[in-house]
């Protein structure tokens, strides 16, 4: 059990120093907390909410994971080696499309239930 709380513990301080230091998390959180309160907000039903808190988390993963390969790769050499471009370049690839699935998934969701509200408040 205790090396289960120090893994816990060693993966906590990864998400507190990606959030600390890293540009893209910090707007991602932004990004993330706008959708959770949005969604609040028009009150989604629990399919939406699994499929918003589901987006959310996955393009969050993906930025954790991009960013520790940049890192990875900036220890491996600063010089431009194009094997190292071609794996940066896949990593915030994947980053990119799963933004824009979760991007047309919240207008799916977010919209129509904009209207609703706001035809609700007439």
């Amino acid at each position: 059990m205790k090396k289960f709380f120090e893994s816990v513990m060693f993966a906590a301080e990864g998400v507190k120093q990606f959030f600390s230091r890293e540009r893209n998390g910090k707007i991602q959180i932004v990004i993330g907390i706008t959708a959770i309160a949005l969604g609040l907000t028009v009150s989604l039903s629990s399919f939406q909410w699994l499929l918003v808190l589901f987006c959310i988390g996955l393009v969050i993963s993906l930025e954790m994971i991009n960013s520790a390969i940049e890192r990875y790769c900036d220890l491996v050499t600063t010089d431009f080696h194009p094997g190292i471009k071609l794996i940066k370049d896949v990593a915030a690839g994947a980053v990119l499309v799963a933004s824009i699935t979760s991007l047309i998934i919240g207008l799916i969701i977010f919209i129509p239930a904009l209207v609703e509200f706001l035809n609700g408040i007439k």
